[in-house]
């Protein structure tokens, strides 16, 4: 495939208006789990209430993305969309309403926090399939790397925010105004043409109903595509060994690297981690240097656990840093090249439930990572833990590595 022109999603007048607004919605997101988890915090003082939180956020990724890929499929993406993103205002909402009353209780705080799981889960495959809708083939590597970048805008942000919220207007005025977040991305599906089917070359979208044996099918059709398998096997080793640990670990790392008080150097620590991801989309968007390719991703992911198993050995705070910043340009390319790859190879008729099991592995195995880190952690210590999760990262890719290579050396 030959290089698309710099930053091409962001010039489509299309796909522009979609990544703003995703990168709004994502902020929205992180506002919310701001506000609440700090209400919860302080109205509970439940541990296993926060691991809760965690699970809750990443086992429906586990559980239905395939299924929500289906629908995808199926059904106009923009309604889907749509569809996620009144999930999430109405769970704003509904805590809300919640603090306003004081009637909030442990059982009520769960199902909010698994529909908001939910929410997310039903978003990921109707977005893939719009990008693909909004800018084809050649340009796709281009619109994945830009909405990865955009949402890691938002999860950069969301903190910033949904804390001058809290302090500001307070737990229940801020919940309230993080609904408005949402809207521009609502209102946008409404004006535009694409449905994320257009683009198909005249491939209908399927009529069957959705259900478990839909979703084990695929797995079964695509278990002879080596390529799509590797993008899926090395997404999934990411998310299982390091994935959402980084961030429940950073003030263990930032309270023994600390450079004067440990909350500045918490707050430094998790910046860096954000603005790693953020700069990796912009580099890798202006200068092209990673093409969509199993060689790139393989490289890429190697890169995140080299960086990963480097910072939880230091002993530098300035090393630290910049070893966060690595790792979070190299996690960004490795899960762009990787979602890239598998839309570009996915059938047309089966695109949505090929990315919901590419989001099986990528997303829904982060729950892991408060095993192979945060229980480990537990008995040998955090650093120990994500050292060797990130070692255990970097063996499962180089084994990953072999048989890409193999084929590789096969072709003429």
């Amino acid at each position: 495939m030959s290089t698309p022109r710099r930053f091409a999603a962001l010039r489509n007048p299309d796909c522009r208006p979609y990544l703003f607004g995703a990168a709004l919605a994502m902020m929205a997101d992180n506002i919310e789990h701001v506000i609440t988890y700090w209400v919860l915090w302080q109205k509970f003082h439940s541990p296993a209430l926060a691991g809760f939180q965690v699970i809750s956020h990443w086992v429906p990724f586990l559980l239905f993305s395939v299924y929500f890929g289906g629908l995808a499929d199926r059904f106009d993406c923009r309604r889907v969309i749509q569809a996620a993103q009144g999930l999430f205002m109405l769970v704003s909402v509904l805590w809300g309403v919640l603090f306003v009353t004081g009637t909030l209780r442990v059982w009520e705080a769960c199902v909010l926090l698994v529909v908001h799981g939910m929410a997310g889960s039903l978003w990921g495959p109707g977005e893939q399939l719009m990008l693909h809708d909004f800018v084809g083939d050649h340009e796709l590597p281009s619109a994945v790397r830009l909405n990865a970048t955009f949402r890691s805008l938002g999860v950069l942000f969301g903190p910033v925010v949904g804390s001058a919220l809290l302090l500001g207007l307070g737990a229940t005025a801020g919940i309230f105004v993080n609904v408005l977040f949402y809207l521009p991305l609502t209102i946008f599906l409404f004006r535009t043409r694409f449905t994320g089917h257009t683009r198909d070359g005249g491939v209908p979208v399927r009529h069957e109903r959705v259900g478990v044996l839909g979703s084990l099918r695929v797995l079964r059709d695509i278990r002879t595509n080596h390529t799509l398998i590797s993008m899926i096997i090395l997404g999934g080793l990411g998310s299982f060994f390091i994935g959402a640990s980084l961030q429940s670990a950073m003030p263990i790392f930032a309270s023994d690297l600390g450079a004067g008080s440990a909350g500045t150097a918490y707050g430094i620590l998790l910046f860096a981690n954000g603005a790693g991801g953020v700069l990796g989309g912009l580099v890798l968007e202006a200068t092209g240097w990673i093409p969509p390719t199993v060689g790139a991703a393989i490289i890429s992911t190697f890169a995140y656990g080299v960086s990963t198993l480097l910072f939880a050995i230091a002993d530098n705070y300035v090393l630290a840093v910049a070893l966060l910043v690595i790792g979070g340009v190299a996690n960004l390319a490795a899960m762009s090249v990787g979602q890239t790859v598998v839309q570009l190879l996915a059938p047309p008729g089966d695109r949505g439930k090929v990315i919901g099991v590419y989001g099986v592995a990528a997303s829904g195995l982060r729950f892991g990572s408060g095993i192979t880190v945060g229980l480990f952690g537990a008995v040998v210590g955090m650093h120990w833990s994500l050292g060797i999760s990130a070692a255990a990262l970097c063996v499962g890719t180089a084994i990953a590595a072999v048989p890409a290579r193999r084929r590789a050396l096969s072709r003429p």
